[in-house]
């Protein structure tokens, strides 16, 4: 952890399942994204992740916005293109960038997941991990599901869980 505190900015942006906050730095890399409903879990992820954060309440990127907007209205793919940097252990990022590799539109069990990151033993990890996830929708935590094809956990709840499957199905012209 560093002792300087880590300086991010804040952005609130609307959502048809509620209000979105983003966090991005300086670098225009997202570093968290949460519901404004759910601002005192992003908060306490953040303080696992960093430590001592300041959040200044600003714009972020365009570029960012952007895309969550686009993703938002059915472009899918737009979210593919925002950088993200996360802190956590070296697992926890593995899990992360794996997420990114699930297919839009897709679902995954975490034992299919742990077994594709080469983790199979590993699944309570895995979920743990994907629990702790701070950058939602992005990473794409919502695509695992239970081995019996159930919605399991979302820190979003399972409500969002639910619209963003549905919204990635029906953007692709499938139903779930």
């Amino acid at each position: 952890m560093s002792a300087t505190p880590f300086s991010f900015r804040l952005e609130c942006i609307k959502s048809p399942v509620g209000d979105m906050l983003v966090v991005a730095d300086e670098q225009e890399r997202l570093r968290a994204l949460g519901w404004v409903d759910l601002e005192a879990r992003l908060q306490r992820t953040l303080a696992v992740l960093y430590g001592d954060v300041k959040l200044q309440t600003q714009p972020v990127a365009p570029a960012i916005t952007e895309a969550l907007l686009g993703y938002l209205e059915g472009k899918l793919d737009a979210i593919d293109s925002i950088s993200v940097e996360t802190g956590g252990t070296a697992f926890q990022r593995s899990v992360w960038q794996g997420l990114r590799s699930i297919p839009v539109g897709t679902t995954m069990s975490y034992g299919d997941f742990a077994a594709r990151i080469g983790r199979p033993k590993a699944v309570r990890a895995v979920g743990h991990a994907n629990g702790s996830n701070p950058i939602c929708i992005v990473v794409p935590c919502h695509r695992l599901i239970g081995a019996d094809g159930s919605l399991t956990g979302y820190g979003g709840g399972l409500p969002r869980k639910r619209w963003l499957l549905n919204h990635e199905a029906a953007a692709q012209g499938r139903l779930i």
